[in-house]
């Protein structure tokens, strides 16, 4: 039997603009990966979808999450310690720290996402990020940006 251990100052790691990313490897058999995600305060996702869906789990601050309905209004999760959010294939959603502090989360993905991440990381925290460069790797990886003009909010903290 084999074992796959990454130790806690172990695994690959770059940043994404500014959240800092560790690859905790993947789940045998299967066709998930799971991330230990750093989001400092102010950074955050633009809205966007995927095919893939995602898990987050709060371990760290509290991390605002919207997902956005048909008609353009967001449902706006602020996400605590211990927090489980679970985000459906094509649902259009983004996050965002505004709470000034740091957030750390485990994020469990499909691989396909994975790709994404690596085709855009440094090793050194981004001056500068390379929008053209994100957007497209975005569409490379099968991930749509989008805009929605909100008209009102649904608020809630869990």
């Amino acid at each position: 039997m084999n074992l796959d251990v990454i130790p806690a100052n172990g695994g690959e790691t770059l940043w994404v603009v500014a959240d800092r990313i560790r690859f905790l490897g993947g789940l045998p058999g299967s066709n998930l990966e799971l991330l230990d995600i750093e989001v400092p305060a102010g950074s955050g996702t633009p809205p966007h979808t995927h095919v893939s869906s995602e898990m987050f789990y709060i371990l760290e601050g509290e991390l605002t999450m919207r997902i956005f309905g048909a008609d353009g209004v967001p449902r706006v999760v602020l996400a605590t310690p211990h927090t489980a959010v679970s985000i459906p294939p094509m649902a259009p959603h983004n996050y965002s720290n505004d709470s000034g502090r740091p957030v750390r989360m485990l994020v469990l993905i499909e691989k396909s996402m994975i790709g994404f991440f690596r085709d855009i990381g440094t090793v050194e925290p981004q001056a500068e990020p390379d929008f053209a460069g994100i957007g497209a790797a975005m569409l490379r990886h099968g991930i749509e940006p989008i805009t929605m003009a909100a008209r009102g909010t649904l608020r809630e903290t869990i």
